[in-house]
């Protein structure tokens, strides 16, 4: 049980540093910014947050928020290197 909930505060830890990854590069750059470091947080948090809620939680409303978190982040990231990709070549 103490595994379980090291690991969800893991989880909660990693989707919290997105946030102030985010608050850094906007007070770097003097505007808002999202870098890619928030989707990679945001997708690692939210999988691991995924886990925790099935298997230990084994709570609908909290999997179904983070499973939804996890396909928008992934989408997001795809979009971006598209984006890039279409610059570049």
């Amino acid at each position: 049980m103490k595994y379980w909930i090291a690991f969800g505060f893991i989880g909660q830890i990693c989707f919290s540093m997105r946030f102030l990854m985010q608050w850094i590069q906007s007070e770097r750059k003097k505007k808002s910014v999202i870098p890619m470091s928030f989707w990679y947080f945001s997708i690692g948090g939210s999988m691991i947050l995924f886990i925790y809620a099935v298997f230990y939680l084994k709570d609908p409303v909290f999997t179904l928020g983070q499973a939804f978190g996890i396909v928008v982040y992934t989408r997001n990231i795809m979009l971006i290197y598209r984006h890039k990709s279409a610059i570049i070549g």
